[in-house]
């Protein structure tokens, strides 16, 4: 996980049947970018917010209007009160917790205050959406910050992408290299994760960031973690688990988790919805 400080996490729970086949080697070189607008500058640092040990973003769904309450995303990980177990999942808990938002220049706009943990998990994803106390309305009037736009549609393989980090202040451009099937982690197991190409050297505190596609400028995942050491399917250190079971070591290769997966999810009001069609993240 891509957090300022090591956490110990709860005993890994890795099947025997999926330590076999165990190989290691270097993200593949990606194909070149699918087909899209021209726009391909790298994203500003509008929209993005620094948490106190993590990073994340104010982000809009197709349902928000700008009297609604915002949604902060960032990962389950980045949760003030702890880690969520495997299989465990946060909603509607209530948080005063605060993000310091960015102006597009990384310099500091204001603060925002959470009035819950709308959501949050760190089984099958790694994502946590908090409310905030000020509508995008209010956000955009007294900060002059605009949310972002959190894409609908499953990434392409060769999109061009940062990893925007308010905590850092810094930015990280690569591509999608590819997609993991299973995603392993210590106990958590993820899927379809994004996998970046190695120009991406994401580190602690560039969790929850903003994974950007350059050329439509929305979010299409969120940033969560790195196989920092080489090592097999530990903290730090995810491994990629595919269909037969057969395991692959990635060294210094970071990924993302998808977020087209949340916007079915949010109805009217920004108020996660877990019954709603096409909705399909894990349920309490």
């Amino acid at each position: 996980m891509n957090r300022p400080l090591a956490l110990s996490l709860s005993t890994a729970f890795l099947g025997a049947a999926a330590l076999t086949g165990v190989s290691a080697a270097p993200a593949a070189a990606a194909p070149a970018p699918a087909p899209g607008p021209a726009k391909q500058a790298a994203p500003s640092f509008e929209g993005t917010v620094a948490l106190s040990n993590c990073s994340g973003s104010v982000v809009k769904m197709p349902n928000s209007r700008p009297g609604d309450r915002a949604l902060v995303l960032s990962n389950g990980h980045c949760l003030e009160t702890g880690m969520p177990r495997p299989g465990q999942v946060v909603k509607d808990q209530p948080s005063s917790r605060s993000f310091t938002l960015l102006k597009a220049n990384g310099s500091n706009a204001g603060t925002v205050r959470a009035s819950k943990i709308a959501y949050a998990t760190m089984t099958d994803t790694d994502v946590s959406l908090y409310e905030v106390r000020s509508t995008y309305q209010e956000i955009e009037s007294r900060f002059g910050v605009k949310a972002l736009d959190v894409e609908t549609a499953h990434p392409a393989q060769g999109r061009n992408i940062t990893v925007v980090s308010g905590y850092w202040k810094e930015k990280y451009g690569c591509a999608v290299d590819g997609f993991a099937y299973r995603l392993k982690e210590d106990g958590w197991t993820m899927k379809d994760s994004i996998r970046y190409t190695a120009d991406c050297r994401t580190k602690g505190g560039t969790s929850g960031s903003p994974v950007i596609d350059n050329a439509t400028g929305k979010v299409v995942g969120v940033n969560n973690t790195r196989n920092e050491d080489g090592e097999r399917c530990a903290l730090n250190n995810p491994c990629e688990v595919d269909e037969n079971g057969r395991v692959t070591v990635h060294p210094g290769i970071g990924y993302g988790q998808q977020t087209y997966i949340i916007a079915p999810c949010v109805g009217e009001g920004n108020k996660i919805d877990l019954n709603r069609a096409g909705c399909t993240l894990p349920k309490p």
